[in-house]
């Protein structure tokens, strides 16, 4: 185990999500060091003060930050949340065109103070972005990834655990592929304990039908638009999971989580940033190249490649 010591986290964005990333961090504890940068000086220097004030209820972690990037000298993991929102009216494709140009601009300044950490990119849409991060920079892909659909799985393993009546913990199954709209559920491996899925049945929680699976599937996918649509944004579930994915680099973990890394001949995927289970741990992520998919899954996971690839390829000049 190479755990980190004296351990620094930079979070790039000093927006809902950036700022939800850097509290769940502090409370957490998931770094020793916290830093906040963000191009608006005033508004980051506003959350870093905020929560520079509760230091004395989180621990041992300190928080600083501002608009000089030099706040991420000596990172070991950045977490990049800078981003434009969705505008009504607005594609995808447009919005990806707008991020993909703040990544490509600031890519290389990240890089010049922070020449050694881990990247893991939260903004929208982030398998896309990670693509172009990856190319801008070089860097080997385990260096820089997405934190993808841990965020969708937790909200799968939810909404399992409410229907079947046990605690999330006890629910193992993935979403995979694009975070987005051809995300899906890994149901050939999902479990329950030890119990597949389909097979799960207790006094007063009677089996899963397909219908059902595919129902609670949509829901989680869809689940972005619900809180959006309420609140404007989504921030405390990403805060928590981007927290999450921070501390299984920073300790060391070997963790598996579904983030989203620019695949290598992965069950014939090649140049594309998908969700699969990897290991995560100081060196970064790598895919599982042993797991296995039903046909139907696998036939779904190179329809997610074949959406983001065009997507991918309409963002180089």
């Amino acid at each position: 185990m190479e755990i980190i010591e004296n351990s620094k986290l930079t979070v790039v964005g000093a927006g809902s999500v950036g700022s939800s990333v850097a509290y769940a961090a502090l409370i957490r504890g998931s770094a020793r060091h916290v830093a906040l940068y963000d191009i608006a000086t005033e508004k980051v220097e506003a959350e870093v003060l905020d929560l520079a004030h509760g230091t004395q209820f989180t621990g041992s972690s300190d928080i600083i930050g501002g608009s000089d990037i030099s706040v991420a000298a000596g990172s070991h993991v950045v977490v990049i949340t800078a981003g434009a929102k969705q505008k009504p009216g607005q594609t995808r494709i447009e919005l990806a065109e707008v991020n993909a140009g703040i990544i490509r601009s600031m890519m290389p300044d990240l890089l010049e103070v922070a020449p050694n950490a881990i990247y893991v990119i939260v903004t929208n849409p982030c398998d896309v972005l990670t693509v172009i991060a990856q190319e801008e920079t070089g860097l080997p892909p385990e260096r820089i990834f997405a934190s993808g659909t841990v965020l969708d799985t937790s909200r799968l393993r939810w909404k399992l655990a409410q229907r079947a009546g046990v605690s999330t913990a006890s629910v193992h199954a993935h979403i995979i592929g694009e975070h987005g709209d051809t995300e899906f559920p890994l149901w050939s491996r999902a479990t329950i304990g030890t119990v597949p899925i389909l097979e799960w049945e207790t006094p007063g929680h009677p089996r899963f039908t397909l219908d059902e699976l595919q129902e609670i599937a949509v829901d989680v996918r869809d689940a972005a638009y619900k809180v959006i649509l309420g609140k404007g944004a989504t921030n405390y579930a990403i805060g928590l999971s981007s927290a999450r994915i921070v501390e299984a680099i920073l300790s060391d973990e070997h963790a598996v989580m579904p983030v989203s890394t620019v695949l290598r001949d992965f069950h014939g995927l090649d140049g594309v940033a998908l969700s699969v289970p990897s290991i995560v741990s100081a060196k970064g992520a790598v895919p599982i190249r042993n797991t296995s998919f039903s046909e139907g899954e696998l036939a779904l996971l190179r329809q997610s490649a074949d959406a983001l690839t065009a997507a991918a390829a309409s963002l180089r000049p």
